[in-house]
């Protein structure tokens, strides 16, 4: 590599990141039981929606699969940046405990990861707004001028 240095951490920085793995523990442990609880919600959706009458005319009767497939979604989308937490605090824990500087940029790296995904996923959920937003407009301008006539 060139020109690496050598950065020494004092206490308060090795206490913030002892704080911070931990912390990132307890979020990363949530993360996975609000996993958990979205895969049972699917399944829990997929049976309720099974025991409708496929005749039936109610509003839920057209999208009987489509809501446990959402929350089937959501839980495999959410499962990498908790994994990446997860994956700091375990590193980060391990990296204090051992005094390595090579383990810290480890588990820094999956920190890393995990706001990188969380900031393209926001990027994408503001797009997808946007084009919501824009697709409302010219529905409703398309109505308007429909009805003008």
């Amino acid at each position: 590599m060139e020109n690496q240095t050598n950065l020494e951490l004092n206490e308060q920085a090795v206490d913030a990141l002892r704080t911070s793995a931990k912390w990132s523990m307890f979020l990363a442990i949530m993360g996975f039981i609000g996993i958990a609880f979205m895969v049972l919600a699917a399944i829990g959706m997929t049976l309720a929606m099974s025991m409708m009458p496929s005749t039936s005319m109610s509003p839920l009767g057209n999208i009987k699969g489509l809501l446990s497939g959402i929350y089937l979604l959501m839980a495999i989308i959410y499962t990498l940046p908790v994994y990446y937490l997860y994956k700091y605090a375990s590193d980060m824990k391990n990296a204090l405990l051992h005094s390595s500087s090579d383990m810290i940029g480890t588990a820094l790296g999956y920190l890393k990861s995990h706001h990188k995904f969380l900031g393209i996923s926001i990027i994408v959920v503001i797009s997808l707004y946007i084009v919501f937003i824009i697709g409302m407009i010219a529905m409703l301008a398309t109505k308007g001028l429909g009805g003008m006539h």
